[in-house]
Formats: structure tokens, C-alpha cells, sequence
């Protein structure tokens, strides 16, 4: 008894010794290196590779740039001038009497009358159509910058998603690989007598589960990469691609007035909002001018009994009744509305910095923790309670405990950094560019 007495406290001074020698290393790392890729994997793509090609490939994205292309044939439409007119026609024609139909008559009796006619546009309608054209693509354009803000922000989640799962699964890999070391010494232990089946079999089933979390990071790791292949755009990148990157911790140094202030000058969506204005007061200006009455005019030519003349003939609606008063009031309600919807998209830009501001910071606070020290202390104790059970001190069921508040604590950190990288990323997309101060 006073053997195993002495044992122990030589064990766990050999523990405290290894405690106090890690206490001195430096602080975790920032960054969590993902699994190598396998052999077969050909394409290794960085978040910028992943965006650019995004950018280039993502058809939701190609589908939209394709209507500032439909706005810039409408601009074509809205600057074409009205067509000329063409009419002619023949009077006096013996048909009931086709003995008399001859030279002779259809020179002296017969009537001929060919004319051409234009529409004068008035009030500068065509230059206006061409300007509310002009604003309309303008809007479009930047609709579709904010289209490609919202899928930049979600190729850059989805790849911060890949490499989570890459790194649960390489923490997977090393806790199946570390255990089954524990495994194979207490198969010799059991076998040695040292050890009940009872606790043997505990510790079989404990590797089950870790070859069991394995398995699951495999899967997860695999439809990750297939969500993010499909932003990218399947022809885009083959099969058995791969990423380049790690979960990282960079702090962000800018404050949130800062941020506020660079989101009102950089978000698509708001400077969508502003052309929305000046596209509506466009359209008031056409109101006016379509008021404006056109005034047709044509010149005839007639060949009647031997006799050629000319006519000219004019021609003008009377804005009596329609004045088009009624477009011209829906157009300044319209702008009224553009104006609110400008009011309401600056407040939405403010609150969506101050929401990614705090979710940040939020975020930034629980990195801190687990860098401050619970990392560290997770695996010190982890190590510890290996060391005592291999050598008979440790109780099985205090190890195990151990290896699991270790994985857990893993798993977290982890969870913790794709957390702050993403929102990061909603930090970008709330500021409406990747370029943070």
C-alpha cells in the first residue's frame, strides 16, 4: 500500500512537471490547418480564386447581368425616331363598264393619289425616352452589383463552411488515431490481467464513437465542397477539387462609425435606391413631354382627269380632354415613394452594420476566451489524464471524461473561428466591399 502511495506521487509530480513546462509554450495558434488534400485532387481553389470564378461562372448571377443587357436594347428602342408613312390610292375605276377601261380613260378620267407623311414628335419626347432608358439601365446595373454582393457573401460563408469541415475532420483523424493508441495498450493490459473486460469494452465503444465522428466528418466535408461547387458553377471547377485556406483569426480594426460612414458610399443596394430617385423623376419629365400633342404632317401627289397637283396636309390632337394628367400624377407619387424607399434603404444599411458590428465583436470576445487560456487548460488536462491512466493512477472513467471535454473544447474553438469568420464575411457584406479600414 505505501508503494502505491509513494507511485502516485511520483505520477503526479511527473504530471505537474509536463503541466507546468506546457504553461510556459506560447499562446494556441490563430489558425487551425485543415487535412491534406488527397492525391487524386487536381484543383486546389482559394477564397479569391472561389470568388473571382463565382463572379465569372455563377449562372443566378449571369442570368441577371443579362437585364442590364435587355435595358440597354430598350434604351436602343426609346431613341428610335417615328417611322415615315407611305399612302396611295386609285379612284374612278370603270369596273362594271371594263369595255371603257383603257389608256385613254385612266389618263383623263381615272384619279391617282400617292402621299407620305411623318409624325413630329413635340416636347423633346424621344430625348426624354432616351434618358428614362439611360436611368432605368443605371438602377439595373446596380441592382445586379448587389446581386453579385449577396452571392459573394454566400460563396464566402459556404467556403469558410469547407473549412470547418476540414478541420473537424482532420481533429476527427487525430482523435481516432491518438485513442487507438489508448486502445492497443489496453488490450495489453486486459490481456496482462492488469485490466477488466468491463472497462475494455468502455473503451472500444468509446473508439467507436470517435471512428463514428470520423465517418460523419467525411460526409459533411464532401457536401460542403458540393454546395460551394455549385456557387461556383459545376463546368467551373471538376469534381475533385479542393480549397487552400485555414480557419483564422484576423481582428477588425475599424469602428463602427467608420464602417457606417464607408457602407453609405459603397452599398450597391443604397446607391440603387438613390438612381431609383433620379430614374422616377425621369419618368415624370416623359409625363410632361408625352402631354405635349405630336403634330402630323404628309404631302400628296394626285393625278386627276389629265391634271397633276400636290397637297400638303396637317394634322394635331387638341389636348382638351387628355392631357395626360393622370400619368403625370402617378409619376410624382412615384418619386415620393423612390424617396421614401432611399430613406428606408440608408436605415437598412445602418442597421445591417450595426447588427454585423456587434455580431463581430460578439464573436471576437469568444475567441479571446478560448485563446486566453481554455484551449490550453482543455488539452493540459486531457494530457494529464492520459499519462495517469497509462500508468494506473487515473481511473478510466475520469480519462474518458477527459478526452471528451477535450473534443468538445476542440470542436468549439473550431466552431468559434468559422463563427468569426463569417461573420467577418457579413461584415463585408454590410459594408458592401472586402476591402475593411
Amino acid at each position: 500500500m505505501r508503494r502505491v502511495f509513494v507511485l502516485s506521487l511520483v505520477l503526479l509530480a511527473a504530471a505537474a512537471s509536463t503541466l507546468a513546462q506546457q504553461k510556459t509554450t506560447p499562446a494556441p495558434p490563430t489558425t487551425l490547418e485543415p487535412p491534406r488534400p488527397s492525391q487524386s485532387a487536381t484543383t486546389r481553389l482559394s477564397l479569391d480564386d472561389a470568388i473571382r470564378i463565382a463572379v465569372d461562372h455563377n449562372h443566378a448571377l449571369q442570368a441577371a447581368r443579362t437585364t442590364i443587357l435587355q435595358n440597354q436594347a430598350q434604351e436602343t428602342t426609346a431613341n428610335l425616331r417615328p417611322n415615315p408613312t407611305i399612302s396611295w390610292d386609285s379612284q374612278f375605276f370603270p369596273l362594271f363598264s371594263p369595255s371603257n377601261f383603257n389608256a385613254n380613260y385612266l389618263e383623263n378620267n381615272a384619279q391617282f393619289d400617292i402621299g407620305i407623311g411623318y409624325l413630329f414628335e413635340r416636347g423633346k419626347k424621344r430625348q426624354h425616352r432616351l434618358q428614362a432608358a439611360k436611368d432605368a439601365t443605371a438602377v439595373t446595373r446596380a441592382q445586379v452589383s448587389d446581386n453579385e454582393r449577396t452571392m459573394v457573401f454566400n460563396v464566402a460563408s459556404q467556403f469558410v463552411n469547407v473549412l470547418f469541415a476540414e478541420s473537424t475532420l482532420s481533429l476527427a483523424q487525430e482523435d481516432v488515431d491518438s485513442f487507438q493508441q489508448t486502445v492497443d495498450l489496453s488490450n495489453t493490459r486486459y490481456k496482462a490481467g492488469d485490466m477488466s473486460e468491463g472497462d475494455l469494452l468502455k473503451i472500444k465503444l468509446q473508439l467507436l464513437q470517435f471512428q463514428t465522428d470520423l465517418f460523419t466528418a467525411k460526409v459533411a466535408r464532401v457536401q460542403a465542397l458540393a454546395a460551394l461547387r455549385q456557387l461556383l458553377g459545376f463546368e467551373s471547377v471538376p469534381e475533385n477539387y479542393d480549397v487552400v485556406g485555414e480557419l483564422s483569426y484576423q481582428p477588425l480594426k475599424g469602428g463602427v462609425d467608420d464602417l457606417k460612414a464607408l457602407a453609405l458610399r459603397t452599398r450597391p443596394d443604397l446607391q440603387a435606391a438613390y438612381l431609383g430617385v433620379t430614374a422616377a423623376r425621369s419618368q415624370e419629365a416623359l409625363a410632361h413631354a408625352n402631354g405635349k400633342r405630336d403634330l402630323g404632317a404628309s404631302f400628296n401627289y394626285t393625278h386627276t382627269a389629265g391634271t397633276n397637283s400636290g397637297a400638303f396636309f396637317f394634322n394635331m390632337e387638341l389636348p382638351i380632354f387628355d392631357r395626360n394628367q393622370g400619368e403625370i400624377a402617378r409619376t410624382r407619387y412615384a418619386i415620393t415613394q423612390a424617396e421614401q424607399l432611399e430613406n428606408e434603404s440608408a436605415q437598412q444599411v445602418i442597421t445591417d452594420v450595426t447588427d454585423a458590428y456587434e455580431s463581430l465583436h460578439t464573436n471576437d470576445q469568444i475567441i479571446q476566451l478560448y485563446q486566453g487560456g481554455y484551449v490550453d487548460q482543455a488539452k493540459q488536462s486531457r494530457d494529464i489524464s492520459e499519462y495517469s491512466y497509462k500508468r494506473g493512477v487515473a481511473s478510466l472513467l475520469d480519462y474518458l471524461d477527459s478526452e471528451r471535454t477535450y473534443r468538445a473544447n476542440q470542436l468549439a474553438y473550431r466552431q468559434a473561428l468559422a463563427n468569426y469568420m463569417t461573420a467577418l464575411e457579413q461584415m463585408r457584406q454590410a459594408v458592401g466591399t472586402r476591402n475593411l479600414p
